[in-house]
């Protein structure tokens, strides 16, 4: 028998075995049990706090920068902070009632993205500022659409992209968010729904871990 014919074989014995439901991991396979996906998910705590405290631990992990003020005002600051400590020359960013807030007093040259504007003068931008849908515990993950964040290319091209959320936005999993879309939007869907899990990454060379490959290489996330 040719190494093709054994691979071929064991091809076809595997498929004759059905395959048991997500979740019922030591169940007996003539008896699958139904699961949700929370059975076999990680777990997350239940009080606001206990997943505060979750996703600013997967943040680190994600090398996210998770700031948490008390304050629309200290969240200004901590922005100016950054401002000061990076060097911003331009911002990008787009009409919200956090953004409308907290970014004028910066007092540098805005892009709105929510607006007409020229691409090139975008990937200039030294930062993207946007507000987002939720905050995803379970993952340490930003919920972002064309809707909430200001278009398609914000949280995109500027090398730093700089989310706005609240405390209320916090959202203990996954299914959670698609629950949240489906209440939010309806029937009436945005055509960009985007999880955002720390900055863009690659390990596709030599399994080396390089920041920014294909989008932001910093991710900064402000709640108060």
């Amino acid at each position: 028998m040719s190494e093709r014919e054994k691979i071929l074989n064991r091809v076809r014995e595997a498929l004759q075995e059905k395959a048991h439901q997500p979740g019922a991991h030591g169940e007996s396979r003539s008896e699958p049990t139904v699961s949700t996906p929370r059975q076999w998910l990680p777990k997350v705590g239940i009080s606001a706090d206990e997943q505060l405290a979750l996703f600013a631990r997967n943040s680190a992990e994600l090398k996210t920068n998770f700031i948490l003020v008390n304050s629309a005002e200290e969240a200004r600051q901590a922005i100016v902070r950054l401002r000061d400590a990076e060097g911003w020359q331009r911002l990008a960013g787009h009409s919200g009632d956090f953004t409308n807030a907290i970014c004028p007093p910066l007092n540098l040259p805005f892009l709105r993205t929510d607006r007409a504007y020229d691409v090139n003068e975008l990937e200039k931008c030294d930062a993207g500022i946007s507000e987002c849908d939720a905050l995803i515990a379970q993952t340490g993950t930003v919920l972002v659409t064309n809707r909430s964040a200001g278009g398609r290319a914000l949280s995109v091209l500027p090398p730093h992209h700089v989310v706005l959320a609240r405390r209320d936005q916090m959202i203990p999993d996954l299914p959670a968010a698609f629950e949240l879309l489906q209440r939010k939007y309806a029937d009436n869907y945005p055509s960009m729904i985007s999880f955002i899990t720390g900055p863009s990454r690659t390990g596709d060379i030599e399994r080396i871990l390089v920041l920014g490959a294909h989008g932001p290489k910093k991710l900064t996330i402000i709640c108060f």
